[in-house]
C-alpha cells in the first residue's frame, strides 16, 4: 500500500511546481526531435473523448530488488480522472476535489484540486507537462512487446526535485507513451507500463466521486 501511495503522490504533485524554461539566468532548451515526439503524443492524446487505460507498477531500491508490483487502471473525462490499484488505493478528481482512498486503514483524505502550475493530473502526464518543467532529449529507438519505442529522458529544470531523472517510451506508431520510469535521488525506481488504452470509454461523470455509502464505516479526513 506504501508504494501504491507513493506512485499516486507523485502521479498528482511529484513533477511540477517550476515554471521558467531556465536555470539562474541562463536559458535552456531541448532536442527538438524529442519535442517533436512528445508534441505528437500530445496532440493524440487531446483528440480522445474519454480515456481508461491499464496499467502494471512496480516500484525497485537502489539494486533494482523489486519491492512491488501492482497493476491499475487510469479513466480520464475532461478535467476528472479517477485511479484505481489492486489492493485498494483508489484517487477521485471530480474537477475541483480530489479524494484519496486507503483501504487499509479504510481512510479517505479530501483536498481540493490546486491550479495547473502546481499538480499534474493524469492527463497531464498524457499531454504537454514536459514543455516547462523538463530538458529532454531522445536516446533512439528500441524493440519490445512486438512494438518500435522512442526512448526520451528527461530531466527536471528544478534541481530540487526528489527525482532525477524521468525516462520515457512512447509508441512510434501508436504515438501513445508506452512507460514511464522515474528514478529518485535516493535510488528508488518507479515505473508503469500500459497495457492497453481507449480513447472512446463509456465513463459516467458519477465514477469520479468518492461514493461514501460504497464505503463502510470510512474515516474522512477533510482538508479542503
Amino acid at each position: 500500500m506504501r508504494s501504491a501511495l507513493l506512485f499516486c503522490s507523485l502521479l498528482l504533485a511529484g513533477l511540477t511546481g517550476f515554471t521558467q524554461n531556465k536555470i539562474g539566468d541562463q536559458p535552456v532548451s531541448s532536442d527538438p526531435a524529442a519535442k517533436k515526439v512528445l508534441d505528437e503524443v500530445s496532440a493524440k492524446f487531446k483528440t480522445y473523448k474519454a480515456v481508461q487505460a491499464a496499467f502494471a507498477l512496480k516500484n525497485e531500491d537502489a539494486k533494482g530488488k523489486v519491492l512491488d508490483n501492482k497493476k491499475g487502471t487510469v479513466s480520464m473525462k475532461g478535467s476528472k480522472y479517477r485511479v484505481s490499484l489492486a489492493g485498494g488505493a483508489e484517487i477521485f478528481c471530480d474537477g475541483s476535489n480530489i479524494w484519496t482512498y486507503d483501504k487499509g486503514a479504510n481512510e479517505v483524505t479530501i483536498t481540493k484540486l490546486e491550479g495547473s502550475s502546481s499538480m499534474i493530473t493524469p492527463q497531464k502526464l498524457f499531454t504537454n507537462f514536459y514543455d516547462k518543467d523538463f530538458l529532454y532529449k531522445l536516446n533512439g529507438e528500441k524493440k519490445e512487446a512486438g512494438k518500435t519505442l522512442i526512448e526520451i529522458e528527461m530531466t527536471p529544470v528544478d534541481k530540487t526535485k526528489a527525482f532525477h531523472k524521468v525516462f520515457l517510451l512512447v509508441d512510434k506508431n501508436a504515438k501513445t507513451i508506452y512507460s514511464t520510469r522515474i528514478l529518485d535521488k535516493s535510488g528508488t525506481k518507479i515505473s508503469y507500463t500500459v497495457s492497453s488504452l481507449n480513447g472512446k470509454a463509456p465513463l459516467t461523470d458519477a465514477m469520479f466521486a468518492f461514493d461514501k455509502s460504497k464505503y463502510p464505516g470510512v474515516e474522512e479526513v477533510d482538508l479542503r
